[in-house]
């Protein structure tokens, strides 16, 4: 394998390791985090509001993380009994998660443009500084992956519980009583391809919001420069 090949690996391996130490936490506390605020102390009261990632590691899902780009956390616990509207307050805490996923894309967006427009100014091409660069573009990339695969409507995936929430009350209850067996076919759709066309849309559609919400760094920078 070519030098280039080895540091492109080095550079998605460390991408993957921040994203777990750090925005899988984040994920896993925004659940938390809505679900108190809206009453629910279950997080709380078993320590999962933290962003000690430690309490958050599921090792499978790290492990396929770091192997194979796509992984997941321990969930955190919510119990909708101590929700005053629970088919609502399940949906907004189920959405807290991608969310916190696509700020966190936002946020590191603004930090690559800049830098990347810092090194057109200051011509500093250094290996270091392009590390950093590509580091920055994958993590934004894997956030905005996670946003994108956690809001599909697969039961246990967030999108199932958000979907919920905004069905009929009869319609809810058939979809989260057979979720078990929606769950095993959309695995099987995943499995063949069959779903990786909407969800490359739905990664692009994102990623053209991210860019365009973080578009006025774009042209504060391109003032600078000229």
């Amino acid at each position: 394998m070519s030098a280039f090949g080895n540091l492109f690996q080095l550079q998605t391996f460390f991408a993957r390791l921040l994203v777990l130490f750090l925005c899988m936490p984040i994920h896993e506390f925004a659940h938390g985090y809505v679900a108190y605020k809206l009453g629910d102390t279950t997080a709380r009261d078993q320590g999962r509001l933290t962003l000690n990632p430690f309490y958050h590691l599921d090792w499978m899902g790290a492990l396929s993380l770091l192997l194979l780009g796509i992984g997941w956390a321990r969930p955190v616990s919510v119990d909708s009994r101590y929700f005053k509207h629970p088919r609502r307050d399940m949906a907004l805490t189920a959405a807290a998660g991608p969310v916190a996923n696509l700020l966190l894309g936002f946020l590191l967006m603004i930090v690559y443009k800049a830098l990347f427009y810092w090194i057109l100014a200051t011509g500093n091409f250094g290996s270091t500084i392009y590390t950093v660069l590509q580091v920055l573009n994958m993590m934004v990339q894997l956030n905005i992956m996670l946003a994108a695969f956690n809001i599909l409507p697969i039961p246990p995936l967030d999108g199932s519980r958000i979907l919920a929430g905004f069905l009929p009350p009869r319609a809810a209850y058939t979809y989260l009583r057979y979720e078990q067996q929606i769950m095993l076919v959309m695995l099987v759709l995943l499995f063949f391809g069959v779903l990786d066309t909407p969800l490359i849309w739905l990664q692009n559609l994102l990623w053209n919001g991210v860019d365009l919400a973080t578009g006025f760094v774009d042209g504060i920078c391109r003032s600078l420069l000229l």
